[in-house]
């Protein structure tokens, strides 16, 4: 299964995300940022490449919704609800991050 997580500017929590669930086995994973200032800015290439798109809160979904409609045709986009108050590779966003992405892996 190949993962695109996506947060603001790609620099905690998709990062976090990706560095994670790519240690799992069968499981690629890419991250992406949201806004124009982002690290790794998102691409068109990255959502063609993604069966699971992972969004880190309920704002990134719109955002993605009015910038990228036209490549979400048929993916699967799921919201962690996971807010920006963490640091990267935080152990607790490494706990929440496992606890709700684990059960979409299976």
């Amino acid at each position: 299964m190949r993962v695109l997580f996506l947060c603001s500017r790609a620099r905690l929590r998709s990062v976090t995300a990706a560095r994670v669930f790519a240690a799992w086995p069968d499981v690629e994973t890419d991250y992406a940022g949201l806004l124009p200032d982002a690290d790794v800015p998102l691409d068109p290439e990255q959502l063609a490449w993604a069966d699971l798109v992972c969004v880190m809160e309920k704002a990134h979904r719109r955002r993605l919704d009015r910038g990228f409609r036209r490549w979400l045709k048929g993916k699967r986009v799921v919201c962690l609800d996971v807010r920006d108050e963490y640091a990267l590779m935080q152990p607790a966003l490494v706990h929440l991050l496992e606890e709700r992405v684990a059960p979409l892996l299976r």
